[in-house]
Parts: C-alpha cells; sequence; structure tokens
C-alpha cells in the first residue's frame, strides 16, 4: 500500500478524509444556521455506516490516514461508536477524530474510546451561561465544560476547543479562554467568523481578525510561536510560557492556508467535496449503490485530484455556498 499516493494537481498530498455522518445538529449557532434549522436529508439520502466503511477503505488504498468524524453534530446519530470501529478495522487508517459541541459526549466517550476514538474537538464559544444560550439558541454549556473534563480524563490529550470570535458577541472573552491553556494540556483555536448565507449581517459587523485576536491576548503576558499538536489541522499556534496548552488561530480570511491542505469531505449524503468552501464534488453514493469495488471507488479519489481547485475565495460579507456547518473548519 503507497503511503502518499492521492496527491492534487498542485502537488499537495491528500491524506485527510472528513467524514459528516449527518447534516442535523442539536443547536442553532447565530453564525451558522437559522433558528428554525435547515432543510435536512431523508434517511434514504444519508449513507449508512457500512457505506461509510466501504468508502474509508477506498481513500486508505490511495494514502488517507486520518478520518475525523464531523456533522452537523454527529452524536446525534445513534450508535456513533459502531461507525468509529469499523473505520479502525480499516487497514492504513492509523489516526480517528472527532468534531464536537460536547452536549452529547460525556455520556458516549468511553464507547466512542474504547471503539478507537484517539482525538476530540469541541466548539465552545463562551464561557458564559447566558452568553452560551444566545448565541447556540440553547442551553447546555455544563454540559460541555463536563464533556472537557471528560475528554482529558479519557487521555485524549490536548483537547482541541474551537471558539468563533465575535466582535460584541463574545471577544471580551478572549483572556479567559486563553488562561484554559495555562494548567492543563487545552489548546484553545480561536476561528475567524466566516461568511455563510445564514450570517451575512452578523459576519460583516462582528468579524476580527486573528491578528488582532492576538495581540489583545499579548497585552497581558508576551505569545510565543509553538509547534501545534498532532491533527494535521490550519491553525498556527502560541503559548504563554511554561503553559500546559496553547492558543491557536484559524484564518480563512485574513491569510488562508490552502497551499497547506490535505485534505477532503464526504458529506452526509455521499460526495466527496474537494475544498470546504466551494462547489467542487463528486458523487460517491450512486456508484457505491450500484455495486461499484474498492478500486473502483478509489479511481474516484484519484479522479477528484484533477478537479480540486488551487485554493477557496472567500471575502468578507460574500457568502460560501457550499458550508453548511460551521463546525468544519476546525482540524
Amino acid at each position: 500500500m503507497n503511503a502518499i499516493s492521492l496527491v492534487d494537481g498542485f502537488n499537495r498530498p491528500i491524506t485527510y478524509l472528513r467524514v459528516s455522518v449527518t447534516d442535523k445538529c442539536n443547536l442553532r449557532c447565530i453564525y451558522c444556521m437559522p433558528e428554525g434549522g435547515l432543510p435536512w436529508l431523508h434517511r434514504d439520502e444519508i449513507l449508512s455506516y457500512e457505506e461509510i466503511a466501504s468508502i474509508v477503505a477506498a481513500a486508505s488504498s490511495v494514502g488517507v490516514r486520518t478520518i475525523r468524524l464531523t456533522g452537523g453534530e454527529p452524536l446525534v446519530r445513534r450508535n456513533l461508536s459502531r461507525l468509529v470501529a469499523a473505520i479502525a478495522d480499516v487497514p492504513g487508517i492509523d489516526d480517528i477524530a472527532l468534531s464536537t459541541n460536547g452536549l452529547l459526549l460525556e455520556e458516549q466517550l468511553p464507547g466512542l474510546v474504547a471503539a478507537g476514538l484517539r482525538r476530540i474537538n469541541l466548539s465552545l464559544d463562551t464561557l458564559r451561561d447566558d452568553r452560551f444560550e444566545a448565541i447556540a439558541r440553547r442551553p447546555g454549556l455544563d454540559a460541555v465544560l463536563r464533556a472537557i473534563d471528560a475528554a482529558i480524563a479519557a487521555g485524549l490529550t490536548p483537547v482541541k476547543i474551537n471558539c468563533v470570535v465575535m466582535r460584541g458577541k463574545n471577544d471580551d472573552e478572549l483572556a479567559a479562554f486563553a488562561e484554559l491553556t495555562r494548567s492543563r494540556p487545552i489548546y484553545v483555536r480561536f476561528i475567524e467568523l466566516m461568511p455563510v448565507h445564514e450570517n451575512l449581517g452578523l459576519q460583516r459587523d462582528a468579524y476580527i481578525a486573528a491578528g488582532e485576536m492576538l495581540e489583545r491576548i499579548a497585552v497581558t503576558e508576551e505569545l510565543h510561536p509553538v509547534t501545534g499538536p498532532p491533527g494535521n489541522g490550519p491553525a498556527r499556534y502560541y503559548a504563554f510560557a511554561g503553559a500546559a496548552g496553547a492558543i491557536g488561530v484559524i484564518t480563512p480570511l485574513s491569510h488562508d492556508y490552502c497551499e497547506r491542505c490535505n485534505r477532503v469531505r464526504l458529506t452526509a449524503d455521499g460526495r466527496l467535496r474537494l475544498c470546504l468552501f466551494g462547489d467542487h464534488s463528486l458523487d460517491l453514493r450512486s456508484p457505491l449503490r450500484n455495486g461499484a469495488s474498492t478500486e473502483q471507488l478509489a479511481e474516484i479519489f484519484r479522479t477528484a485530484m484533477l478537479i480540486k481547485p488551487e485554493r477557496h475565495h472567500l471575502r468578507l460579507g460574500e457568502a460560501s455556498s457550499a458550508m453548511r456547518a460551521f463546525s468544519e473548519i476546525g482540524g
């Protein structure tokens, strides 16, 4: 098996597959979707766990080594540990990670770890109860904080926390989030607010560039560039002297990281999307359900490299037509 055989037209090796297991979410974050939700996929449109495992096997055969399970919110889909176990059995896959809002994690974590989960990212935009409900339009801060503790106790360290920073909403908590990294193996990653159809007005008014975030944190104490944790993510990392964790910034608008892109995404309905913010995609569900072999599915991955774009073209106040789940960004 070739360690790296999937290379796009810009000589970038593709070793990372993000798998959306559902389009549904149990939160309604103001920057991500309308309060009433979105038109959800029908059950028969969504890939089964067996179908996902088959696609992962094809991806592994051409060099994919890391799988990240996302949504929507992946933990709203039942028995997710069964999928984790199936992926862990695929030869060549050596890293399985999960992105979650954490509301359902504490109860499910033991089964997920036993099945083979190795890493976790949690979305958390505030440390205040009132703000959590205002931003997420649902309660749940206590559940997320317990999930962070449970993940650390389970040895899934370093735990990554993704925080979408919004001027006038939570930007006064930058220092409080940064403090979390001093004594615990927590990597807080501040994400620039990105434009999607549901948040264009908010994005124009609330966007803060990562450079400003770092300047405001460094007022209290100097930050030093550091090497990030394992995980193939797009963040650049900084830390206080002697800190157990670090602070990261993810900058899709102020400084894109497309030259380092190593990933593609499988949508819940079986499309191989080649850029999170673009419309380039190929159908995997139809050939799979028509009996395609592992090699035939692998050939679709190879073909996809011919149309993977060099970079995205996000602009302040201009919507990405492709991105539905904001949590997709964090690696």
